[in-house]
């Protein structure tokens, strides 16, 4: 498989993400407190913004990388 290839995969699914999610979040555990047995903790979320229109944009990037023929080294 070329970079070429896997990079269309990649433009493909960070465009699939951007358009149906809206960009990529998770959730962090993070501990406040820690004394002996007693233990807090919080949730942490966390979020990287894909706008709509940069998802489409690498979506239809990552399509044309993988359609498009490899060139002929000679």
């Amino acid at each position: 498989m070329t970079a070429a290839r896997i990079a269309g995969f990649v433009l493909i699914i960070i465009g699939l993400i951007g358009v149906l999610y809206g960009g990529i979040s998770w959730t962090k555990e993070k501990t406040v407190v820690d004394i002996g047995p007693l233990k807090a903790q919080t949730e942490e979320h966390k979020l990287i913004p894909i706008p709509p229109v940069v998802g489409g944009i690498a979506l239809v990037a990552g399509i044309v990388l993988l359609v498009l023929p490899a060139r002929k080294r000679g």
